[in-house]
């Protein structure tokens, strides 16, 4: 059954630094602007400048909610884009860059006017010569004079002379040329443009629609409209908003009352910090670079304990230096969020790139046995929402509280549905008020029927605040006594029993899809977008799959997930990481075996199309693990030229 009138995938490609996000984020706003559920995800290199990448946005009339592999508009800012980089990459053959991932009847925009030091590109004299070198007959090709649409727009306000230092306006042209294409309302792009460009930088917004409006004027005059992929103009939704990972964690911070973020700088976890910087004068909290990632660990739980909100976010080197400050906010009961957001390890590892390899790290991340809770959202509202609660839950149960996130999940830009703020209360937890000031009772560490001790603030009148991080009694000093030992430790511990059952279900775990099913998925993080299109894509063919994601880890839903799974037909996980981390969990906690295993670990996330092929080469066999390596198929089908489909209509293709 169609879910959809359409769904299309817009991609470009080019050097970092070239443009790339502004032109792709421009468009997905303005798709977004225009009532549309858009899904746009980047991938670059761990570099500053220079190497290649490129940018999806994947747009519908109905949600969507993870990228697919393949595209309707390829648009090459540079010779890469097309024909991959043969110069220094020999030991594969990718030489057809990501031309193999343009549907039949797709659309190729390129720059036909290219600076000479773009040695592919300059190399391709016309149209006919770059059809021949990509070998594809099925795909429209738009050679773009970017050199003459500029100076025609720059004519038209009499300012010819400024064109060698508006060269970045190119990227307005691919963004017309596509938007037209697209049959996309002119109108609602201009709109964005004049937005984006405002203040000192209005006279730009002049410039860029008449650079707009001469693309379209170009594409009109010259090709033919043989593009048959439209896209259908939507309404506004006044409850929709574009948003990353990195802002929704921040903005969840903010709305749970944050008071000191601390940070080291790290990819990708610095963009949150930058953005709470922003705002810190605006909503009254502290954010501090500290000198590394152990200062800034310890930062935070010495503002948690002085009453303050305090969060740390750092990614995989950064959280491998904090198990002892963890430690340290564990044993002394402090209220803490840590925020780890994953890339591909070990060690420096893929800075730039996303993995879900740390979750048996969060879950045991300090030495001996302590009490925290570990949460992974797997889409921007979830990381929201979890935030909030991530604060809630470390204050009620003074505990230190792990969030999971990670590279794919922070810098995917996705449409959701504005977040209701109404009913989420601040709980600090159980706050201690003394009876008489002036007569000393206080117990920080009490032993207590709910293992949570009332806290006071140091500095509350009456309340001599005494903590340490080597085992304590009550009162907060150092003991050694057995029976003290026993006590304290079971009284963290019921702690964490207590958050189990208080704790709901629908934030724990959710089952997606039919009760009965040929296979469950399960899985978790940012494979959540994938694995829940891939449902509906099976659906679509006949293969009837739900999916379990599971959310919080620790306290782990142990008798839900047993009872789900031991209902289960077949069950296949599907995890970006080696080894299979949450298979290996499930496993532990409710003896139900997972043979089946879709993994990915080359440090890109999955698409939809690879959750639904992995799925179904885990069923065929018996147990056996699959591998999925990103364009593994393109690049076959390229390597092989196996591309040779009936030609579709050609547009007019200009020489230079």
């Amino acid at each position: 059954m169609a879910h959809n009138t359409f769904d299309l995938t817009w991609m470009i490609g080019g050097p970092q630094g070239g443009g790339v996000n502004a032109s792709a984020e421009l468009l997905a706003k303005a798709f977004s602007r225009a009532g549309l559920s858009v899904f746009a995800n980047i991938e670059y290199h761990s570099n500053i400048m220079g190497k290649h990448s490129y940018y999806r946005v994947r747009v519908s009339d109905d949600a969507v909610h993870s990228h697919v592999d393949h595209a309707h508009i390829l648009v090459a800012l540079d010779g890469e884009t097309l024909f991959g980089d043969h110069h220094h990459n020999k030991e594969f053959p990718t030489h057809y860059g990501h031309v193999a991932e343009v549907v039949r009847g797709g659309a190729i925009i390129y720059n036909s006017t290219p600076d000479p030091s773009d040695e592919d590109l300059h190399a391709i004299k016309d149209a006919a010569m770059l059809r021949e070198k990509i070998q594809r007959d099925d795909v429209l090709l738009y050679p773009l004079p970017f050199t003459d649409i500029l100076k025609t727009a720059l004519a038209k306000l009499g300012r010819e002379k400024e064109f060698r230092a508006l060269g970045i306006m190119n990227n307005t042209i691919l963004v017309g040329a596509s938007v037209a294409l697209f049959g996309f309302d002119p109108a609602r792009m201009e709109a964005i443009v004049r937005e984006t460009f405002k203040g000192r930088r209005a006279a730009l917004a002049d410039l860029n629609v008449h650079v707009l409006e001469t693309t379209y004027a170009y594409l009109r005059d010259n090709f033919p409209n043989h593009f048959e992929f439209k896209i259908k103009n939507g309404e506004p939704k006044l409850d929709q908003i574009l948003i990353r990972g990195v802002q929704a964690a921040a903005i969840g911070k903010i709305q749970a009352g944050l008071g000191l973020q601390s940070y080291y700088p790290i990819s990708p976890a610095t963009d949150e910090s930058v953005y709470l910087e922003e705002q810190q004068r605006k909503f009254n909290f502290v954010v501090v670079q500290a000198e590394d990632e152990i200062a800034s660990i310890n930062m935070a739980v010495a503002a948690a304990h002085m009453g303050v909100r305090a969060s740390t976010s750092t990614s995989g080197p950064g959280f491998s230096l904090m198990p002892e400050g963890i430690g340290f906010a564990s044993i002394t009961e402090a209220p803490l969020v840590l925020v780890n957001y994953q890339r591909g390890g070990p060690s420096t590892g893929q800075p730039t790139r996303t993995e879900q390899g740390d979750l048996q790290q969060a879950l045991h991340f300090g030495h001996g046995d302590f009490q925290h809770i570990v949460v992974a959202p797997g889409d921007p509202a979830e990381t929201f929402y979890d935030m909030f609660h991530a604060f809630n839950w470390a204050d009620r149960y003074q505990m230190p509280v792990i969030m999971l996130l990670d590279k794919f999940l922070a810098s995917t830009y996705t449409t959701i549905q504005t977040p209701d703020t109404q009913n989420l209360k601040i709980d600090r937890g159980d706050i201690y008020t003394p009876a008489d000031p002036q007569q000393n009772g206080y117990l920080r560490h009490a032993v207590t029927q709910s293992g949570i001790s009332p806290r006071a603030i140091p500095g509350t009148e009456g309340a001599i605040f005494w903590t340490t991080t080597d085992e304590h009694n009550p009162k907060g000093h150092i003991s050694e006594g057995v029976e003290n030992r026993m006590a304290q430790s079971d009284k963290r511990f019921r702690k964490l029993e207590l958050a189990e059952k208080e704790i709901p279900d629908d934030i724990k775990y959710t089952l997606y899809g039919p009760k009965k099913a040929a296979v469950t998925i399960i899985g978790w993080g940012s494979s959540k977008g994938a694995i829940l299109d891939a449902v509906r894509a099976l659906a679509d063919d006949g293969l009837a799959a739900n999916f379990l994601q599971l959310r919080v880890m620790r306290p782990f839903p142990t008798d839900a997930v047993e009872k789900i799974l031991g209902k289960a037909k077949k069950i296949v996980s599907v995890e970006c990481n080696y080894s299979a981390q949450l298979a290996d969990l499930v496993q532990e906690k409710t003896c139900v075996r997972v043979a089946r295993r879709v993994v990915k670990y080359d440090g890109r996330p999955f698409s939809q199309n690879e959750v639904v092929s992995g799925v179904l080469k885990a069923l065929k066999g018996k147990g056996e693990r699959v591998v999925i390596v990103t364009g593994q198929e393109h690049l076959n089908a390229a390597v092989k030229k196996t591309v040779k489909k009936s030609p579709a209509p050609k547009a007019k293709e200009k020489v230079r």
